[in-house]
């Protein structure tokens, strides 16, 4: 009773509002200051991108070294230099690095060495550092009657397990750029075309509808500026179409580059070419979404019978049962 008087309190109530309300505006704010150093963040890295990839080419055009196309589509970030010792003194590349893992990295949206050594530091350190905190509240904190090898073996599959999570964040990274890019990308197309169709070259249409679609997936306007890039500053055109391909990861997107590429290579119409993937690019989102809704009722029939029909038969039958226990009672005291 104490409980039920103090939630109906008024006191106690303006109290709780003036809190949510406080905690709904700090989460706004907070929200907006993180997408805005989010957006800037990746403006700088664009930026940092275009000029390396000018100064390159102006070394090459010079008669420096050629430069890798691989090396083209990654900016640098600065990395601790205990993580780049730790690196090298155990030749972690050779340990954790394979042909895919920068392009996998570049997927996620993680370009430069830094990246790549803070993510060979994160699959060393990670399953070390499970261990420890495993070992010392199983054998210390916490042994729980039992022995000290069996906590000390699930101390060990509990840094085994930690040696997967670099793997998973980075495999969720990967999956959150993607689906923006995979939900923007025919309205892109969509841009594309009429772009050309009003006479812009790829480059300007690129640029164009980078601008145009950073509201919608910023991670998709990266790439489209990336490639923008690419196609002012490299020597041929179809690395710049094969980089955004790869560096996407998308069946969808390597299509479309793939019909730029022979509409380049063949002297073909790029409008007709995009015409015709911005059609499938419009279909295949109707069959998704098709496909979506046909999926609902069976996910609804879980819910359906533990929530509505119990509450259902509760309102159908509850004036029953009071007419029918009521009617029993005064049949009872009449008797008595």
């Amino acid at each position: 009773m104490q409980i039920i008087d103090l939630l109906t309190q008024r006191d106690f109530l303006i109290a709780v509002l003036a809190a949510v309300s406080a905690a709904a505006a700090v989460f706004t704010f907070g929200t907006s200051l993180i997408g805005r150093r989010d957006t800037k963040e990746r403006i700088r890295r664009v930026a940092l991108e275009r000029d390396r990839m000018r100064a390159e080419e102006m070394a090459r055009l010079r008669g420096g070294k050629a430069v890798d196309s691989r090396a083209n589509i990654r900016g640098g970030r600065e990395t601790k230099s205990y993580m780049k010792g730790v690196v090298e003194k155990f030749d972690l590349k050779k340990a954790f690095q394979d042909d895919s893992t920068v392009d996998k990295l570049a997927t996620a949206g993680y370009r430069g060495q830094g990246h790549l050594t803070a993510f060979l530091f994160q699959r060393f350190a990670t399953p070390i550092g499970i261990f420890l905190v495993a070992a010392v509240y199983l054998l210390l904190l916490a042994p729980g009657g039992r022995p000290a090898y069996l906590n000390f073996t699930y101390a060990i599959g509990a840094g085994l397990l930690g040696a997967y999570l670099p793997l998973l964040m980075l495999k969720n990274a990967t999956q959150k750029r993607q689906a923006s890019i995979r939900r923007s990308w025919p309205d892109c197309l969509d841009l594309l075309l009429l772009c050309v169709e009003a006479g812009m070259s790829m480059e300007h249409a690129f640029k164009r509808v980078a601008r145009e679609i950073g509201s919608q997936s910023a991670e998709l306007a990266e790439e489209l500026t990336l490639t923008t890039a690419e196609l002012s500053f490299l020597e041929d055109r179809t690395r710049a179409y094969e980089n955004l391909g790869r560096r996407t990861g998308l069946d969808n997107v390597r299509a479309v580059m793939t019909a730029l590429i022979q509409a380049d290579r063949y002297g073909t119409s790029v409008g007709q070419a995009l015409r015709v993937m911005a059609e499938e690019g419009r279909e295949a989102r109707m069959m998704e979404a098709e496909k979506k809704a046909a999926s609902l009722p069976p996910k609804l029939t879980v819910p359906l019978i533990l929530f509505f029909l119990p509450v259902l038969f509760i309102v159908i039958l509850s004036p029953a049962m009071i007419k029918v226990f009521s009617g029993g009672v005064a049949s009872t005291m009449s008797g008595g």
